[in-house]
């Protein structure tokens, strides 16, 4: 996406609202299994994923802040 549109409607809205959750659930979850984690490999694993999450949680929010 290059630009984001000057207004969201609410279809998009929702669809971002609904992105955001499922990618904000993921990385607070693989977040606490890093911390659970006794392989210190798969803990370093479940740590890259939770920061992939974040950083898709951090693309949506500036989408949303642009639209505004």
């Amino acid at each position: 996406m290059k630009k984001v549109p000057e207004i969201i409607s609410t279809k998009d809205l929702t669809y971002l609202e609904d992105q955001f959750n499922w990618h904000f659930t993921l990385c607070k979850k693989a977040e606490t299994y890093s911390h659970l984690a006794e392989d210190e490999t798969l803990s370093k694993h479940f740590i890259e994923v939770s920061k992939k999450h974040e950083q898709i949680c951090n693309k949506i929010i500036k989408i949303l802040k642009e639209a505004e």
